[in-house]
């Protein structure tokens, strides 16, 4: 199906569901003793215990299995701040594969401000109902200080998705194509292209698998110490990034690189920039719907291994392979913080699932088994 009819049909179906998630009880209300049980009087006795024991939340509501899936609509897909209306059905896509893939309920939250004080508060005004918070769809740069400011203050796992559960993707796929490549972490100069919550999350969760180097380009070139038009967090990026320092362009920095890892545009690099890189190199050009470069470009160039965004290409860096088993390991074992090491963990049992990489096959699909328990298992 081309993407003319996908984008017909998704209209024709959300316009049929009116909405892809619902609310059904697990109990029913046959007559009056389930009316009493489940209401009043029988529910006083439960508030009366939660009253003096706030804690145990977790064990008699919906508390112990309940994820807000939260966005401002400031920066949705490709498609950029389209406000909260238009960042509902994402959210709702969100909270749908939570359930269909690790049994995690969820419910979007689309708030009406974008003002990151704000976003905070509300966030924590609403907590108590939830077991965990799936920050997702949050411009950067303020998506960091949210992601942060939340964690400090809330005691259940606080996650931006677009961060974390990309970066674990995109590495999971980077350790197969090593593998296939037969390239070295250390030795290998990795490009990337934005800066934004995704490059940015992708770029330290690498750091600290210990890539040889990383060199991150926006809008205006490389990011080095030789800029005066940095932001925080691209300052930030600087700690973890470009060890020599090098300025220049996108150009500059393809050249004799191994890797590029494009999370930005599409249609950005040609095939030039590709045979300018080191032999055998792997391309990721993650953009959607329109990839930074076309894949059979980038292997008509000589790129070895290439992946996307897309489902209608092979090697789909997907960020679903990991947010619903991400928050079911977190609520199942009571992590509040999803540290480094559980990161670089689930990334390494998410390539494992590929028991024979190949060019064709660096990462699962989301349907493959043992997806969701790969991610599990890192906790």
């Amino acid at each position: 199906m081309d993407k003319h009819n996908f984008d017909n049909e998704a209209i024709k179906k959300h316009l049929e569901l009116k909405g892809k998630i619902e609310v059904n009880p697990k109990g029913s209300v046959q007559n009056e003793d389930d009316l009493s049980i489940y209401y009043t009087p029988g529910v006083g006795a439960v508030s009366k215990l939660l009253s003096e024991s706030p804690d145990k939340a977790k064990d008699y509501t919906i508390k112990s299995n309940t994820v807000a899936v939260v966005s401002d609509g400031s920066a949705v897909l490709g498609l950029g701040n389209v406000g909260p209306e238009a960042a509902m059905p994402v959210m709702e896509g969100k909270a749908m594969l939570f359930k269909d893939l690790a049994g995690v309920d969820a419910f979007p939250i689309c708030l009406d401000t974008q003002d990151e004080d704000e976003i905070v508060s509300t966030i924590k005004n609403i907590a108590p109902v939830f077991a965990g918070v799936n920050l997702e769809d949050i411009a950067s740069p303020k998506c960091f200080e949210i992601e942060r400011r939340l964690q400090e203050e809330l005691d259940i796992p606080v996650i931006h998705d677009d961060q974390h559960a990309t970066a674990i993707a995109v590495l999971a796929g980077l350790i197969n194509a090593l593998k296939v490549t037969n390239k070295d972490k250390g030795n290998c100069k990795v490009v990337i292209v934005g800066s934004g919550a995704a490059g940015s999350g992708v770029a330290r969760l690498l750091d600290k698998w210990g890539i040889g180097d990383i060199i991150m380009v926006d809008s205006k070139g490389i990011i080095s110490s030789q800029r005066d038009d940095l932001d925080e967090n691209k300052q930030k990026l600087l700690k973890v990034t470009n060890k020599n320092d090098i300025n220049g362009s996108l150009a500059d920095a393809m050249e004799g690189s191994d890797i590029f890892l494009g999370l930005s545009q599409g249609n950005l690099i040609n095939a030039g920039h590709i045979s300018s890189m080191n032999s055998d190199p792997i391309v990721f050009a993650m953009a959607n719907p329109v990839p930074e470069i076309e894949p059979n470009i980038a292997l008509e160039a000589g790129a070895k291994v290439v992946a996307t965004g897309r489902s209608d290409y092979p090697n789909q860096i997907n960020n679903v392979l990991v947010f619903p088993g991400m928050f079911k390991g977190a609520i199942s074992t009571k992590t509040k913080e999803i540290t480094d090491e559980i990161k670089l963990k689930a990334a390494e049992n998410l390539a494992s699932v590929v028991e024979k990489p190949n060019t064709e096959k660096i990462i699962p699909s989301v349907f493959d088994s043992g997806v969701v328990e790969s991610i599990v298992s890192a906790f």
